[in-house]
């Protein structure tokens, strides 16, 4: 199954860059990256990472990646249902709170945080069996 990374995050971008098919959303929100997640699960993908992994709630970073992958089958119900309701969750949570003008240092920080969550899953070694 060919793999690939959707994300808005450059740290992610630039590790993974040569390694993986990137789609890069340079200016995209965290919802720009479900949406276009949810865009290609429509299309015949399905989910590898979980779209709201981690602790970090979508009204307080700004970043996050996805790791989708191309099956030959048809629609994967299961990634069109969980990628749904993370988008229903995520414009929940930015209903309520939108998402603060963090200084630099904290956007590096949560820029960190996203790529060791893609990191983590990378190099398990499950990972090259799909």
């Amino acid at each position: 199954m060919e793999k690939f990374i959707i994300t808005n995050n450059d740290k992610v971008y630039e590790k993974y860059k040569g390694k993986y098919k990137i789609v890069f959303l340079e200016k995209g929100s965290y919802t720009d990256v479900l949406n276009e997640t949810r865009d290609y699960i429509h299309n015949g993908c399905k989910l590898i990472t979980h779209p709201m992994a981690g602790s970090l709630k979508p009204n307080q970073t700004p970043y996050k990646s996805v790791i989708i992958g191309k099956t030959s089958e048809k629609t994967d119900y299961s990634s069109v249902i969980l990628i749904e309701n993370s988008l229903d969750a995520a414009n929940k949570f930015l209903k309520h709170k939108s998402t603060p003008k963090w200084n630099e240092k904290i956007l590096n920080d949560f820029k960190t945080v996203d790529l060791s969550l893609i990191e983590n899953v990378i190099v398990n070694p499950m990972f090259n069996i799909y």
